[in-house]
């Protein structure tokens, strides 16, 4: 569920028109509804309930100060992969005891930041990391809280590119392993093994791919705590899906995830930390464009509009589907025209959707990418020197621009002429 939806022949942000939003900030932008992060935060923490836990907002996901703050205001700890997004979260209020770090390429001076700033555990992912963030937690005289990433070798029946469980991909040890890992983590003075941590994917569509996983965690747990270790935390990550086609069935709900976890893991005792991103940030943002020609084609019709692959690259990357809307509501009855939406940078991968049945459209008018609240203003770029787009935040009746669309000569000015030139 999310709070875009029409009223009065218009589609709204919770209270806010779209189109009064688009006349104040220009096309295109991403519009995010805080009504609707905070329900989905709550409805992961609710799932949760009756167990010690932490939902940890994955900030790979959307990571403006101001979704960030929201999160933060309900007791969202946050999941970090960078040192950017680790001083993001810190400059958002989020305590240091509140922040996981993950990621495969921690540098040493990302670890020493974040030691030195709090940290609630670092998710070590090789060998040579665990020797790096030893090495910096003595030269600091601290103790650094660690868990292993353990690689269960489970196929997340997810796009290639975003699944990471199994073993040929570049995250964490292999399970097979971690016993003789975990012994050689005790033996570092610097570090100190809290439990385990495990994520094989995201957009998952199913719980069978988690449940093998946490099965493989829960007997892991087992043989840890036989060989001396002390497992007291259980990191799940994160990954379950959003339904970016509405037609299509919907993913499984986050209370039946967490009755999963709950009855896989509840046994173990330990506390139980989340990482979801997507389903928290997807629906809860929009992008708006506007069609700036309707061009006819040998056969077929092309929606040229002011949005383009770099502020929304999901199509051009992932294949991705985002169902896509008017923000004026179509007249009950009426036949769609089928367009090939596509954006006006000059690469044939500037396509957003192909023979897109969608309500008979003209220059000027407004039309929205559902769906789009995660890795979308994030992985944008100022490719073809267009500029990054804003992103306006809506609470009721309010709204407010929380990133604003620099200007030509601010984009310019970035750059730094050599003495010689």
């Amino acid at each position: 569920m999310d709070h875009f939806l029409y009223r009065d022949g218009a589609l709204y942000a919770e209270d806010v028109p779209i189109s009064e939003i688009a006349a104040a900030v220009g096309t295109p932008f991403y519009c995010y509804s805080t009504a609707t992060l905070e329900r989905h935060f709550r409805l992961f923490d609710e799932a949760l309930e009756g167990v010690d836990h932490l939902v940890c907002y994955a900030m790979k996901a959307a990571s403006n100060q101001a979704i960030l703050k929201t999160l933060a205001a309900l007791g969202a700890g946050m999941d970090v992969v960078s040192g950017g997004e680790y001083a993001r979260a810190i400059a958002a209020g989020v305590p240091g005891e509140r922040i996981v770090f993950s990621g495969v390429g921690k540098t040493r001076e990302e670890i020493s930041a974040a030691l030195t700033g709090g940290i609630r555990q670092f998710n070590v992912e090789s060998e040579p990391e665990m020797e790096a963030i030893n090495a910096v937690a003595l030269e600091l005289g601290k103790v650094a809280p660690i868990t292993v990433r353990v690689n269960p070798d489970v196929d997340a029946k997810t796009h290639a590119k975003i699944a990471t469980g199994k073993s040929e991909n570049k995250f964490g040890i292999p399970i097979s392993r971690a016993r003789d890992v975990y012994a050689h983590a005790a033996s570092l003075k610097g570090l100190k093994v809290i439990g385990i941590d495990v994520h094989i994917g995201s957009q998952l569509t199913e719980l069978e791919p988690f449940e093998l996983a946490y099965n493989k965690v829960a007997e892991l747990t087992e043989q840890l705590r036989a060989d001396g270790h002390e497992i007291t935390r259980l990191d799940l990550g994160g990954g379950l899906g959003i339904p970016y086609e509405r037609s299509n069935s919907a993913p499984p709900l986050p209370v039946e995830y967490g009755a999963m976890i709950k009855r896989v893991l509840g046994p173990q005792g330990c506390e139980i930390e989340i990482e979801p991103g997507r389903l928290i940030a997807g629906n809860a943002g929009i992008m708006v464009t506007e069609v700036i020609y309707v061009k006819e084609g040998e056969d077929r019709e092309f929606l040229i509009v002011d949005g383009a692959m770099n502020d929304l690259i999901r199509p051009a990357m992932y294949e991705a589907h985002h169902d896509i809307v008017p923000v004026v509501e179509p007249v009950p009855g009426e036949e769609p025209a089928r367009y090939d939406i596509v954006g006006p940078v000059c690469e044939s991968g500037d396509t957003f959707a192909k023979g897109r049945a969608l309500a008979t459209s003209k220059a000027g008018d407004l039309i929205a990418f559902r769906s789009a609240g995660a890795y979308g203003a994030v992985m944008s770029s100022e490719y073809n020197s267009r500029p990054l787009i804003p992103e306006v935040l809506v609470n009721g009746d309010q709204f407010a621009v929380i990133r604003r669309r620099p200007s030509y000569e601010e984009m310019i000015n970035r750059d730094s002429i050599p003495t010689w030139l």
